[in-house]
């Protein structure tokens, strides 16, 4: 991992049991696999020690497995709290966080008054930091408490277990690579919810997109190999922002209800249910010309299935009628554009069982290839079910 926090959340299902991680990459169900969290991410400890302990109670080893970088920044619980208290400052226009403090923490980042994990080495500088960063948040934000003496007990208590896994994961990363080791960065939230690129203010607060990848990790341009876009056979948005072809869950027979319901579109992090729409190609070309993917992993196609027909977000046009070539930075114009669908047929036949290109109905086969050709990125995975070997690979 290397930007973000507990406010991302990927459900992984492995012979049909269900892990939820926010901050443990997920490869740490791969037992030949080390996992880094990066630089670029800022860590809630008390979480990610939970999660931690949810995979000790599911039998899964972890030991010498974590890597956290001495320079990730600390998330704490008073961030958290402001978080809230800012979202409900601003009522109507809220942002629609997760309200896990990544906001607040990025912004002691930026300021220069945030601690890292590495400061948990040197008890005597944390706490320094830790009282002038509780005192200024305090001053700062009217009616926010921090238990101060409470707060440094608890991450003194739990100081020894955290250093253990902390290491300087840029040195880390780089050596792995030289000697030959595989590294696979996993991305968290969307490109749309990029502070830079997304549907600004409605975003999140680092970048999900690839830039990340070096900033997050350490490592120099060079070194990236294959980038991979994982995108659902739909679209899916948690919070507030704009939604150019978003299907209202209007009940039992909308689309938007079936996407939701048989899509299990409840956010991992926040239970909150997920708003769904039609696959906006509009933004995949936007994010593609962001990212550079090499090839698109497709997921849930499955979930289109019973549908009569399936439409195909295009592109996008002005309320002048003239064609976008991008996508618009103003939420204006975004609010006043059209989308231009191209609608397909669909399927009834289950797909859950195909492993093989050719074990698709036509009409799903239609369906990707049609995506593959207005995206002109070849889709290299297809997702037909919720396990995690659900999954045809084209090669």
């Amino acid at each position: 991992r290397v930007a973000g926090g507990s406010n991302a959340g990927h459900t992984i299902v492995v012979e049909g049991k269900k892990y939820k991680f926010h901050l443990l990459p997920s490869g740490i169900l791969n037992p030949k696999a080390v996992c880094v969290v990066g630089n670029g991410v800022v860590i809630h400890l008390p979480s990610f020690l939970n999660e931690l302990d949810s995979l000790s109670k599911s039998g899964i080893d972890y030991d010498g497995r974590i890597k956290i970088s001495d320079r990730a920044h600390l998330v704490f619980d008073f961030h958290q709290e402001m978080d809230g208290m800012q979202e409900s400052r601003l009522g109507r226009n809220k942002i629609g966080t997760t309200k896990k403090g990544i906001g607040p923490a990025y912004a002691s980042k930026i300021s220069r008054n945030g601690l890292r994990v590495g400061d948990l080495a040197n008890w005597e500088w944390f706490e320094s930091r830790f009282r002038s960063l509780a005192d200024a948040q305090m001053r700062g934000h009217p009616g926010l408490e921090i238990d101060v003496e409470e707060q440094l007990d608890y991450y003194r208590s739990i100081s020894e277990r955290v250093n253990s896994m902390t290491c300087d994961t840029v040195e880390y990363a780089n050596t792995a690579f030289q000697s030959g080791k595989k590294v696979l960065v996993e991305g968290a939230n969307a490109t749309m919810l990029d502070i830079d690129f997304g549907t600004y203010p409605y975003v999140t607060s680092s970048n999900p997109s690839v830039g990340s990848v070096l900033t997050g990790l350490g490592v120099s341009p060079e070194k990236i190999r294959g980038i991979y876009g994982t995108v659902k056979a739909y679209t899916t948005r948690v919070g507030e922002g704009p939604f150019p072809t978003e299907l209202p869950d209007e009940g039992p027979g909308s689309i938007g209800h079936h996407l939701g319901t048989v899509g299990a579109e409840w956010g991992t992090t926040t239970g909150r249910a997920r708003r769904c729409g039609w696959l906006d190609l509009a933004q995949m070309r936007y994010s593609i010309l962001i990212n550079g993917f090499t090839s698109i992993n497709l997921t849930k196609l499955d979930v289109l299935t019973g549908l009569e027909e399936v439409k195909i977000g295009k592109r996008y046009k002005s309320a002048d009628g003239a064609y976008l070539s991008t996508m618009p930075a103003c939420l204006t114009t975004m609010s006043e554009m059209e989308v231009e669908y191209e609608t397909l047929e669909g399927w009834t036949e289950d797909i859950s069982e195909c492993r093989n290109f050719e074990d698709l109905p036509a009409n799903a086969q239609r369906y990707v290839l049609r995506v593959q050709e207005l995206l002109g990125v070849p889709v290299r995975w297809i997702g037909v079910g919720p396990n995690r070997l659900d999954v045809v690979d084209l090669g």
